[in-house]
């Protein structure tokens, strides 16, 4: 017995022996692998706010994580393949954006845990079995976007009495914001205003889109800024200056580039929330169990600049109610 411990000794030492003592080092060290799938493209902008959030809690890209970025760059039918490169790097978790992103890393994902964020309703889009017991291996972040719809529309009538036409630039291929969409369908009638659809699906139908932008004779300009609109947020602005069209969006980027008002939860923040249910994951939680977050708090944002240029003059009724104010 204790020739066959020796035997089995020497064995185990020749192969670690022939390891190269770097190698030794990685295999004590594992690695946590972190993917990240995104429909926009670079630079990261707020998405900085989630690998700042994890460098907080301990997790320095380059040292004991990886982090694996995939961007679709607006274009939508990317999605599966990326996230296929995501599973077959066998990575620990997967952060998505969006709902079109999410949908498509759990399809493919197995038991790999996901988180997600900036999705309007995870129960309605089937992604999740309910906001407090997810179940499976995903949970994340809703924007609850679509219910603040007709508070938007609320707020745009507010500051323009006699709006009646409005124009809706969207991403048509994304359920989550088709439901922001029907919110706001629904809460039309009572504002009296009517919603014209302006649709698209890929980065080509961007053309198409302006031009009915710039023929349409509307008050307002009504953005639903998934990542596939932002990556037209300067030509947005530069038709709203040429056509002096207001601009309401749901975030407050949109407002920084030049956008009149923004009624929404903070998109920084969002990410630095799914951070550190990446981390929670990361150290034995179950997504399933962990609860879908719901922001707690919308901020108003309006641009007094943009105002000036296309001579418009806000309310103080709203202007008063404002969280966040360019001059």
């Amino acid at each position: 017995m204790i020739k066959y411990r020796a035997t089995v000794l020497w064995l185990f030492s020749l192969v670690f022996a022939t390891i190269h003592p770097a190698e030794a080092q990685q295999l004590a060290k594992k690695v946590t692998r972190i993917g990240v799938l995104s429909p926009g493209a670079l630079p990261l902008g707020p998405l900085e706010a989630f690998r700042q959030t994890l460098r907080e809690v301990g997790y320095i890209d380059g040292q004991n994580i990886t982090i694996e970025w995939r961007f679709a760059e607006g274009k939508n039918d990317r999605l599966p393949q990326l996230a296929e490169d995501l599973v077959r790097l066998k990575v620990d978790v997967i952060f998505v954006i969006n709902t079109q992103a999410t949908q498509a890393a759990k399809k493919v994902a197995g038991t790999i845990p996901i988180v997600f964020a900036r999705v309007s309703d995870p129960t309605r889009t089937g992604l999740v079995a309910s906001l407090s017991r997810p179940g499976g291996n995903i949970t994340g972040l809703s924007n609850v976007a679509d219910e603040l719809g007709g508070k938007r529309l609320e707020l745009l009538k507010e500051t323009l009495p006699h709006l009646s036409q409005v124009a809706v630039l969207w991403n048509s291929g994304n359920p989550g914001v088709a439901l922001i969409v029907k919110e706001m369908e629904f809460a039309s009638p009572r504002l009296n205003v009517q919603l014209h659809s302006v649709g698209m699906r890929e980065p080509k139908d961007f053309l198409s889109a302006s031009e009915t932008l710039r023929k349409g004779r509307f008050g307002a300009l009504f953005v639903l800024d998934d990542l596939l609109v932002t990556s037209y947020k300067r030509k947005i602005m530069d038709l709203s200056q040429e056509n002096r069209l207001p601009v309401i969006s749901l975030y407050a980027e949109f407002v920084d580039s030049g956008g009149l008002m923004a009624y929404g939860p903070s998109i920084p923040d969002m990410y630095r929330r799914a951070a550190m249910y990446v981390d929670k994951i990361l150290k034995g939680v179950k997504p399933g169990e962990l609860p879908v977050e719901q922001p707690t708090k919308f901020e108003l944002a309006i641009n007094l600049k943009t105002a000036k240029q296309i001579g418009l003059t806000i309310p103080p009724s709203v202007l008063a109610r404002a969280d966040k104010v360019i001059r």
